[in-house]
């Protein structure tokens, strides 16, 4: 969406959330946390393209909520999820802030799942004075605005874009040795923007060369004529930050033209959908910058591994994990605040210090950007396999 539809829809939805602000969404007293409930607002993308996403952390959220409300809650107060499909489209994310702010009172939101629709819902956050949490949107103008002030009211889960870049650089150079590289991203995506102006900062400070940078959009389906493109730069190594949907199919075309070299993503890869896309043998020697594994060998990431497996059949990825984080995060912040008022909950998420997470031990700098640590998955045979982890 292009930047005047997004100004244009902001400014409508300041003035209604204007309009509604005497009802006070997440004041005390309020129906965030009326009765014996609190009420957590859910803006998830559970249709659309990226559905995976929304999808999975769902899965995460609900398994949290009937672990805490098993123990007994919040201060007592069971929780209650109101939730609302995004249908992975900004404007229904802006539409879904705005119900559950203005007419279902809720204490907070956690999601949008992608950084598009986490920045389209900042405005009615900030109007409203309802602290939201995105799992996994790692743009970091979800909580940096671009005149460089911090959205008061926005939080995540996950580390952020740049981080992802970085990341990915170090590994290239250090790990498989690489001395050039492609990047292939979505023109379009504020993610795989981020995401690729990041790296190839990193690999060429750290002595790389870029041979050749090119561009997708988002829904393509054939790749092959700019594969071919990049095949004759003659890359060691492709970065391709982007979604599962395309790069599944990216990858499939790559190795079908015979690029046989290491291709790397970051966290938009990981969806099982991709390896239906990419097939399993395509997707070897790729290689993904993810917030969790199953395998991980640190102990709260197993314990959260068996649960979730207890709970539907099946192990858990990156989303599932954030998901269910960002429900804890949200848990101790209320806490610590002792009150549903949106301020005071703001205010304890700022200072959140080493919380243990599943997803590793997690801090918020001065810009609400998480600090924490990152886990690199290999692809072997169609399976995310534990290959390193790396600290900030």
């Amino acid at each position: 969406m292009k930047k005047s539809k997004f100004a244009s829809l902001f400014l409508a939805s300041s003035l209604l959330v204007g309009i509604l602000a005497g009802c006070g969404a997440g004041e005390e007293g309020s129906s965030s946390k009326g009765g014996d409930e609190i009420k957590i607002g859910v803006n998830l993308e559970l249709s659309g393209p990226v559905a995976s996403y929304g999808s999975s952390q769902n899965d995460g959220f609900n398994l949290a909520v009937e672990e805490i409300n098993a123990a007994g809650g919040i201060d007592g107060k069971q929780i209650k999820l109101v939730t609302v499909d995004n249908k992975s489209d900004a404007a229904e994310s802006t539409s879904a802030a705005i119900k559950l702010t203005s007419q279902d009172k809720v204490a907070a939101i956690i999601g949008p799942a992608t950084s598009g629709n986490s920045v389209a819902q900042v405005q009615i956050a900030n109007d409203s004075k309802t602290p939201m949490i995105t799992p996994s949107g790692t743009s970091p103008t979800v909580t940096v605005a671009d005149n460089g002030s911090v959205n008061e009211y926005a939080f995540r889960t996950s580390f952020i874009d740049p981080f992802q870049g970085t990341v990915a650089a170090n590994f290239a150079t250090n790990e498989l040795k690489v001395k050039t590289a492609a990047v292939y991203s979505d023109n379009a995506s504020d993610y795989a923007k981020g995401l690729a102006a990041s790296f190839i900062k990193d690999f060429e400070a750290a002595g790389g060369t870029i041979v050749q940078k090119e561009s997708y959009v988002a829904k393509d389906t054939d790749f092959r004529s700019t594969l071919t493109r990049i095949k004759g730069a003659n890359p060691e190594f492709i970065f391709i930050p982007g979604y599962y949907e395309e790069v599944g199919l990216i990858v499939k075309q790559a190795r079908e033209l015979g690029i046989t070299v290491p291709l790397m993503g970051a966290d938009g890869w990981d969806s099982p959908t991709i390896v239906d896309l990419a097939g399993a043998e395509a997707l070897n020697n790729t290689f993904v910058i993810n917030h969790y594994s199953a395998e991980d060998p640190d102990g709260k990431a197993k314990e959260f591994a068996d649960k979730f497996n207890d709970k539907y059949g099946k192990s858990p990825n990156s989303f599932n994990a954030l998901g269910y984080d960002t429900v804890y995060l949200l848990k101790d912040a209320i806490e610590r605040a002792g009150s549903t008022d949106g301020t005071k909950i703001k205010d304890a998420l700022k200072a959140t210090d080493n919380l243990d997470l599943v997803t590793g031990l997690y801090s918020v700098d001065e810009n609400h950007h998480p600090v924490k640590s990152a886990t690199i998955l290999e692809f072997v045979d169609g399976k995310q396999v534990f290959n390193t982890k790396v600290n900030p």
